[in-house]
């Protein structure tokens, strides 16, 4: 058997739906351990993506290995070391917490009920939801019921975390705790963020890819990315009813509400003068500047340049 290193190797992998739609078109991604973000728009394949390397889907074609485990043909021993966090996951509002949990620790195998009960309190603190533990989980709020869906895919100490649009719905001070829960988990396995939110991406991972239409457009360290724009992007406040004319002048790739005003950010390699000012760029930056494909101009010029 081929020797891979501890980590995850995504080969060649496509997916076509039964009414004609690609969701996957020839994917290769090398995903280490630690915190990985997947960012893409909605609709962008990150959700068949997350199903196929939790086994729920299989691809057209492609390999898919976690360390020696072939993903796609050993389904139960990937199974054995999988916690997966679907966008939709559904919750008994009648049961506890502390009750459901128990549950689904005799699913995954832990039978000896001293260390189910060990293993249910530790994951309850970890997710901070121990003082909670006997409160039905219909009266819990979003957040707390993301961290409980967390709780449940890290029974059994899975190398392979996934997790899929986890905050989106979640307001700001429920967002900062389950970003902070994310942070810890990611020293030990695989984790991998699936989300259209940047901020997530940029505040979480060390690396991460971009999707769109199915391909991966984008893959790098979180930080080598943002520091390839050093220099590209520039601001300016404007009206709205300039946009289109800027449009037709630059390369705009974002432009949002401000105040009553529109601020415009454009991709340039040279001084665009008209007002513009250089800004540092963030990940907001490399994202929209990779969906609209000007960081892969990017990219061709310092090839070139070498």
């Amino acid at each position: 058997m081929e020797n891979h290193t501890f980590g995850l190797s995504i080969r060649h992998v496509s997916k076509t739906y039964w009414n004609g739609t690609r969701a996957l078109n020839n994917v290769s991604l090398d995903i280490p351990p630690g915190m990985f973000g997947l960012l893409g728009p909605n609709g962008a394949g990150k959700s068949t993506l997350m199903r196929t390397l939790a086994t729920l889907q299989e691809p057209d074609e492609g390999q898919i290995f976690l360390g020696d485990i072939d993903v796609i043909n050993q389904k139960d021993e990937l199974r054995e070391t999988l916690g997966y966090l679907p966008q939709d996951f559904g919750v008994y509002p009648k049961v506890s917490a502390e009750e459901l949990l128990d549950h689904f620790a005799v699913l995954k195998g832990i039978i000896n009920r001293a260390v189910r009960r060990e293993t249910v309190e530790a994951l309850l603190k970890q997710t901070n939801l121990w003082e909670k533990r006997k409160q039905q989980l219909g009266g819990y709020s979003g957040g707390m019921k993301q961290r409980f869906g967390v709780a449940v895919a890290l029974l059994g100490n899975p190398k392979l975390l996934i997790v899929d649009e986890p905050t989106a719905g979640l307001d700001p001070a429920e967002r900062v705790r389950f970003l902070n829960l994310l942070s810890e988990l990611g020293e030990k396995s695989v984790v991998i963020l699936s989300t259209h939110i940047v901020e997530d991406v940029s505040e979480l991972c060390t690396n991460m890819a971009i999707i769109n239409k199915g391909e991966i457009l984008l893959e790098a360290p979180t930080l080598e990315a943002v520091a390839m724009l050093n220099g590209k992007i520039w601001r300016k406040l404007t009206d709205k009813n300039m946009l289109p004319e800027l449009e037709q002048e630059y390369q705009v790739i974002s432009a949002k509400l401000l105040g009553g005003r529109t601020l415009v950010h454009i991709y340039s390699l040279e001084t665009p003068g008209n007002g513009f000012e250089p800004i540092e760029p963030n990940l907001e930056d490399v994202y929209f500047s990779t969906i609209t494909g000007s960081y892969v101009k990017a990219l061709k010029v310092k090839e070139v340049k070498k």
